[in-house]
């Protein structure tokens, strides 16, 4: 079997490979992985029948820890889209922020609705929003759609349920409940960081919003609108059940008595991801002004149907990980950065390359965390908040940079009329800026938690 530099060069041509056959060959990333991951064990000299068995089981394994979690999430994204509950989430921000601040408030909401929804939908869902509130507002479209996308994709790469970052916690097995609160305290900065961007450098470039519909032509569209109780509820309330079901769990607590015996077991429970997802759905179903058969499976099955890529491209990264986990790669690793201390930057540095790449934020972040999976230890990132800030490394690599062979680039650049150049200038260096500072801020308080804790 290959050790040492020659297994490193094959995994190097491994991550290559993966690159080449999805960016230039147009190779899916699903087919991709799987055959790095077969021919990464191969190469190495592991037995073929071995081979086999680690890809099948990491291939089940991701996807038994995160597959209903991802599945639940996309179900309560859709149900946002569709009754209008993400208009209403925007409008409420808008009325407690205030219009002076509407630069502030698109980040935000973006923020808001790209927890459940991936961010190049939620800026689909949310675009003749941003028009019409550019229009009222005066302000350059190129400066609220910056904004907006910024908003969405500060939560797109760290807050789970967002299938990046929940796959990224299955494959490295960090608590989720731990990453959703530590992903939130990132992408708070961040998302103010993308608004400052967009007032200050996006607001160079003028845009006429020019918009379709005004804000009440948009309500028309949608029909009654759910409450805002009803529109913020398919978020938070999985969101606190998870915050406690962790808090339930943490070693640390030294047995309070809200947390012993049946209360302890319930609250386990209903914190579980799965558990707390799909309550979550059941919540936002209550949003629907007309509840039939349409909304419990029509609307279910295209949720489905909007996961089953990435639970195949997750599913695809578990097994290429697993593989990587029965190689001899720890000894070399940590003999060459064990005591660097620089494990977090070099999570950061291969997604932002894997990023660049590629395109795709979350096969990215798949793929990163397969990668950094097996060297934990040697990186110093094994103990529980050493996996959560390995997460979020890894989402702030994920977000540097985007350019044109990413699809999200070019559904800004279309939907706010910018040319090409223009969202070079105003969108592809903000997510350097985004992913420089979500790096240096995890950093920050990656030290804060190792002298509170």
């Amino acid at each position: 079997m290959l050790e040492g530099l020659p297994l490193v060069l094959l995994l190097l041509g491994a991550v290559a490979f993966i690159i080449l056959a999805t960016a230039k060959l147009n190779l899916h990333a699903f087919l991709a992985l799987l055959i790095a991951a077969y021919g990464t064990g191969l190469a190495a000299g592991l037995d073929p029948k071995e081979v086999a068995s680690l890809v099948t089981e990491g291939f089940g394994g991701v996807l038994a820890y995160i597959g209903v979690v991802i599945l639940a999430g996309t179900i309560i994204g859709i149900v946002l889209e569709r009754t209008g509950a993400a208009i209403v989430i925007a409008e409420t921000i808008l009325d407690i922020i205030g219009e002076e601040h509407t630069t502030t408030v698109m980040a935000i909401t973006g923020s808001v609705v790209s927890i459940p929804v991936f961010c190049d939908s939620g800026f689909i869902i949310l675009s003749s929003l941003n028009r019409s509130l550019a229009e009222r507002s005066k302000l350059s479209l190129a400066t609220l759609g910056v904004a907006l996308a910024g908003g969405l994709y500060a939560t797109h790469v760290f807050v789970p349920p967002t299938p990046g970052p929940i796959a990224a916690a299955g494959i490295l097995g960090a608590d989720i409940g731990l990453v959703m609160l530590a992903g939130i305290l990132v992408s708070v900065p961040v998302t103010l960081v993308a608004a400052k961007w967009a007032s200050t450098v996006a607001a160079r470039y003028h845009i006429d919003p020019n918009p379709d519909m005004t804000i009440e032509d948009i309500k028309a569209e949608y029909g009654r609108l759910p409450s805002k109780v009803a529109s913020f509820a398919p978020l938070l309330v999985p969101i606190l059940l998870i915050t406690l079901g962790s808090i339930a769990a943490y070693p640390e607590v030294e047995n309070p008595a809200i947390f012993t015996g049946t209360v302890q077991s319930v609250l386990l429970f209903l914190g579980d991801p799965a558990v707390a997802l799909l309550i979550g759905a059941f919540v936002g179903f209550t949003t629907v002004p007309d509840y039939s058969a349409e909304v419990t499976s029509d609307w279910v099955s295209d949720g489905i149907e909007s996961a089953a890529v990435i639970l195949a491209v997750t599913g695809a990264g578990g097994a290429f990980g697993t593989v990587l986990k029965a190689l001899p790669l720890k000894g070399f690793i940590g003999d060459t950065f064990g005591g660097l201390g620089i494990g977090l930057i070099a999570a950061f540095i291969i997604a932002a390359a894997l990023k660049s790449a590629l395109g795709s934020s979350t096969v990215s972040i798949v793929t990163t965390a397969g990668l950094i999976a097996p060297l934990l230890p040697e990186l110093g990132l094994a103990s529980t908040w050493g996996r959560v800030f390995a997460v979020l490394a890894i989402g702030a690599g994920s977000m540097t940079v985007s350019h044109a062979n990413d699809s999200y680039f070019w559904i800004i650049k279309e939907f706010t009329d910018m040319k090409t150049a223009t969202a070079y200038q105003a969108w592809t260096l903000a997510t350097l800026m985004l992913g420089v500072t979500s790096i240096l801020w995890i950093l920050v308080l990656r030290n804060v938690v190792a002298v509170v804790l």
